[in-house]
């Protein structure tokens, strides 16, 4: 029996992919190694949304080869797709599979291992099988079928319902390593729910590349119709949502989601700048008075839900006048949660032969006044529950200042600890929020 170490980057749907392949190995027999174990089979599922994950893929190929030079050491996902002719010339790299042959990755492990052990000679290329192991991600259509049957070492479970994006933000090498939107059928989704309902999960989270054009591809109903159908599935209790666009959140979808009681109130609407200008020049498809409507709407729905989002500081051409429009925008919003992002120049797309590129120490330095206003919002956000009454789905035990507690979400996804004489895990428990039990983590009763 052949042992298998994997190590995944990069997003949640990369995370999803992982599970769905490591589930496919571990039914063909293969035995499953921590990745920091010598193993006989290395599988990296790479990421290359910035030069940063293509170098952290770079390094975790080359130490899996340095770990077990013998090993077998296969590339998968994003950097492959965006970087084929390096790729290729990589010495540290046995077998490169692209990202629409991840539901094939079994069978074509297997074949390059019966040509390396000179069982067959039908591989023509040292790191393609035939040409086709890597192929042009563009021209995919259809739904690549990948499903879970179980969501490995998670109390809540990722359901990949698309792939794709066609929206071409201007900084994004994304469209071009994962193809254009292709959306999975609602019955199969449906189907892998009720699987997973079966065994005991009680959330879900709707993960994609680009959620929001749920269906377009298709000419179905779209994002809301398949919570709705989701909503009725027994046992599941919490529906989560991904990243959306901020386009999605018109009347109809805010009270469509308001009046289905599982979908929990916490939506991470995309931002990535709150001035005019620098969204026109990355191809932001709305303005920042139209991305406050859509904040203004689901809080007009809900009673304080939690709105995250994510942030670029950086960009080419983003002057001193500029980042201060994006700052009063976001003082003005108040998130729960922002994720901060320095523009990274990522070659292939628009923005990185934009002229004014920004030097790193301004980076920096705005990112850390905004990394500074984020931590200052999501403590407000979080006391306002103090003193109230909370349901906590818990997860798993973390040791603060020295004790034992039992931490989980609500479905804000604030963290909330409790102490407990039992494990907790997979639990839904009402109770009061008292105050803080570490500065990230609030403390219920």
């Amino acid at each position: 029996m052949k042992s298998i170490a994997l190590h995944n980057l990069g997003c949640k749907v990369n995370g999803y992919e992982m599970d769905v392949m490591q589930q496919m190995l571990c039914e063909r027999g293969y035995k499953i190694v921590p990745f920091d174990h010598k193993a006989d089979i290395y599988i990296i599922n790479t990421c290359t949304v910035t030069n940063i994950a293509d170098r952290k893929s770079r390094q975790m190929l080359h130490r899996a080869r340095k770990r077990n030079p013998e090993a077998v050491v296969v590339a998968v996902g994003c950097y492959v797709q965006a970087g084929q002719d390096q790729v290729l010339r990589d010495a540290g790299v046995d077998l490169a599979v692209g990202n629409n042959k991840k539901k094939d990755l079994v069978s074509i492990l297997e074949k390059y291992l019966a040509c390396r052990e000179g069982k067959i000679t039908e591989i023509k290329e040292r790191k393609t099988l035939d040409g086709t192991t890597i192929i042009d991600i563009g021209a995919a259509k259809e739904y690549e079928g990948m499903r879970l049957k179980q969501a490995i070492g998670h109390t809540r479970a990722y359901i990949k319902i698309q792939d794709g994006c066609n929206q071409f933000c201007s900084y994004c090498i994304i469209p071009y390593v994962r193809g254009r939107v292709r959306s999975r059928e609602e019955k199969d989704i449906l189907e892998e729910v009720r699987e997973l309902a079966g065994q005991g999960y009680q959330e879900i989270v709707l993960t994609g590349i680009h959620i929001s054009s749920y269906g377009t591809d298709r000419g179905c109903s779209g994002l809301l119709s398949l919570i709705e159908a989701l909503h009725g599935i027994d046992g599941i209790r919490r529906i989560r949502l991904g990243s959306l666009e901020p386009g999605i959140i018109t009347e109809e979808f805010a009270e469509g989601l308001s009046g289905l009681p599982k979908v929990c109130p916490h939506f991470h609407l995309s931002l990535q700048s709150g001035c005019d200008g620098t969204l026109k020049r990355m191809n932001r498809h709305y303005t920042a008075g139209q991305y406050y409507e859509k904040v203004s709407l689901l809080r007009g729905k809900y009673d304080f839900p939690a709105i995250t989002t994510d942030v670029i500081v950086g960009f080419p051409g983003e002057t001193e006048e500029e980042f201060a429009e994006t700052k009063a925008f976001l003082e003005k919003i108040k998130f729960y949660e922002m994720h901060v992002f320095k523009y990274s120049r990522r070659k292939g797309t628009r923005a990185a032969v934009m002229a004014h590129q920004l030097p790193e120490e301004i980076k920096s330095a705005r990112s850390n006044i905004l990394l500074a206003m984020e931590r200052k919002d999501s403590e407000e956000y979080r006391k306002h529950y103090i003193g109230k009454e909370a349901e906590v789905l818990f997860e798993e035990e973390k040791i603060i200042d020295g004790q034992a507690f039992q931490v989980g979400h609500t479905k804000q996804y604030v963290k909330v600890a409790k102490k407990s004489g039992q494990p907790l895990g997979n639990r839904l428990v009402q109770g009061i929020i008292t105050g803080f039990a570490a500065e990230d983590i609030l403390r219920m009763e």
